[in-house]
């Protein structure tokens, strides 16, 4: 608390504006609690950037955190574009605060003599990764905060190449950034040097998600889709992209369709949340419509639920999702003559091992990074020229469709599930049928589901690292009656297997993640979240299968055993 409290005093100076030092006064006087919590560390750039509650404090999102973010990147552009003119382009979603946000992000950057294309109001996060090559600019900045609760924004950085940063360059924009002292941020900007941009970006990216994303116009006016925004930034884009495609069903949740910071109809912004996808369920039952697609605030994930052979709309989860997507893909690049051996598919540690399968079928590469798309946009660029990127997703309902965007892209997406919907329809079959079918032909059908255990503040992020010293203490050998015999820890960088006792070196950046297999071939990961107060469990269970009539039974055996699973870990 002492550090707390001092690190308070420093915001009381005439660094800081009037209403900031009362509020930092108020929180000194009246609420020790949240003056801790608020105090007691710098926000950190995590696997989706800065993101943080908004108030005042060094552990929050507002103007003189986002300030010296900024400042400390307008720092290490300068250094390393010292001879050009160099450009950043801004995007915000509907959060509140976010077009402030952007603003003095803006006027940070302009100040510090570097050129700024504005989005003139929300935009989806892709847009932003898209525009960033388009423009040819040097850097991207997002004022997002994804689906976490309304409390929270964000600030995502992105490099030349329209994706996110990583190591080792993340760490020098942070050592800049824990250079800047108060003062030293520069407010005062110069709006000649800010361009307001807007539709005429939009045209051309949407022209590009449609390309990408559309490969027959098969079935296109017979499938009838039910979209949702979820009060995000997708409403901006997203229904223009379905009718340049040819989708002639579209149709829209009215009350989720008003952009809002509140997210007013939902408990979590959230498509992997069935709770988030209630009203478009119900609006598909009522119009009977084949598939349902949802969105959260800034656009870059999607959620998808599909009719089920008695009829029912079942939500698909992210693996599911990228399965029929992947897999799709790859047929369509067979088909075209267009796969050679140097394709790759990206995939993440802790999403589910069909990929491996899917790519052993197609003859093409699997590469898998930490969780967050910025390592599978650093796949793309690390092997340009030398393996094509087809595809990838990670299992937190983020899929990406070739490379001109190097971000989860929710609008692509949803056009080419939309399509394989449509084509499985004019077929007299379905979107789940696909899965059961992909299912089916490489043998064995996957389940997989995920535990999220909130524990908020300075006391739960302590909890949090807590259980996962205790699980590198005490690592579980049996898990759902099957033995543990292999554990990989990317913390240090250690794959053991139990059995034989070998040790092999893993070659993917240090994390804190464990990952437990089992003889029968379950797998539990464990990480603490990059940007939330959480710790996640994911987990994957598979069966053989040689009948796609079987699947609700042998569906039903793999929940089972994932229960199993949950129980072990208590």
């Amino acid at each position: 608390m002492s550090s707390s409290l001092e690190n308070a005093k420093l915001w009381l100076s005439d660094s800081y504006d009037e209403e900031t030092r009362k509020s930092v006064q108020d929180l000194i006087d009246n609420n020790p609690t949240e003056l801790d919590d608020s105090f007691y560390r710098n926000l950190e750039f995590g696997t989706g950037g800065m993101r943080g509650i908004m108030g005042v404090g060094t552990n929050r999102l507002n103007k003189y955190t986002l300030g010296a973010a900024t400042q400390g990147l307008a720092n290490y552009i300068n250094q390393q574009f010292p001879n050009k003119e160099k450009s950043v382009a801004i995007a915000f979603d509907v959060r509140h605060n976010s077009d402030k946000f952007a603003k003095t992000v803006a006027d940070v950057l302009t100040a510090n003599g570097i050129k700024v294309y504005l989005f003139e109001s929300f935009r989806p996060t892709p847009e932003l990764s898209f525009t960033v090559r388009h423009l040819g600019c040097d850097a991207g900045i997002v004022l997002t905060a994804s689906h976490n609760p309304p409390i929270y924004n964000g600030y995502k950085v992105y490099w030349n190449d329209g994706a996110q940063i990583v190591p080792p360059q993340d760490g020098a924009i942070i050592n800049e950034v824990n250079n800047v002292k108060v003062d030293e941020i520069k407010f005062k900007g110069n709006d000649e040097l800010i361009t307001i941009i807007g539709k005429e970006i939009d045209e051309v990216f949407i022209d590009a998600c449609v390309e990408n994303g559309s490969f027959t116009n098969e079935g296109k006016k017979d499938i009838k889709i039910v979209f949702t925004s979820i009060h995000g930034t997708a409403v901006a884009i997203t229904p223009k992209a379905f009718e340049k495609a040819g989708f002639t069903q579209v149709h829209q949740v009215a009350e989720q369709a008003i952009p809002s910071g509140d997210f007013p109809t939902v408990k979590s912004p959230n498509p992997e949340e069935p709770e988030a996808l209630t009203m478009a369920v119900a609006l598909a039952n009522e119009i009977d419509a084949d598939v349902v697609i949802g969105t959260d605030p800034d656009a870059d994930r999607v959620g998808v639920a599909t009719r089920n052979n008695d009829g029912e709309i079942v939500l698909l989860n992210g693996n599911q999702m990228n399965t029929v997507l992947t897999y799709y893909l790859l047929e369509k690049w067979q088909e075209a003559g267009k796969l050679n051996g140097k394709e790759f598919i990206g995939s993440t540690i802790v999403t589910s091992d069909i990929f491996y399968d899917i790519a052993a079928k197609f003859n093409v590469d699997c590469k898998v990074g930490l969780t967050g798309f910025k390592w599978i946009a650093d796949m793309i660029r690390q092997f340009e020229g030398v393996e094509k990127f087809i595809g990838g997703g990670e299992e937190s309902f983020g899929f990406m469709v070739g490379d001109f965007i190097r971000d989860k892209d929710s609008v692509t997406t949803a056009l080419l599930v939309s399509e394989i919907a449509a084509v499985q329809k004019a077929k007299g079959s379905s979107l789940y049928n696909k899965l059961t079918e992909i299912y089916v032909e490489i043998g064995k059908a996957y389940q997989e589901d995920l535990t999220n255990i909130v524990k908020p503040g300075k006391e739960g992020a302590e909890l949090i690292a807590q259980m996962m010293v205790d699980f590198r203490a005490n690592s579980p050998k049996e898990l759902a009656g099957s033995a543990v015999v292999k554990v990989k820890d990317f913390q240090t960088s250690i794959e053991k297997d139990l059995v034989s006792g070998e040790e092999k070196t893993i070659d993917i950046p240090k994390s804190n993640v464990l990952i437990f297999y089992t003889a029968d071939g379950s797998k539990v990961a464990c990480r603490p979240s990059g940007t939330e107060p959480k710790i996640k469990y994911y987990f994957s269970v598979n069966a053989p299968i040689s009948d796609a009539a079987d699947y609700p039974t042998i569906q039903k055996q793999l929940m089972d055993k994932i229960a199993l699973l949950k129980e072990d870990f208590k």
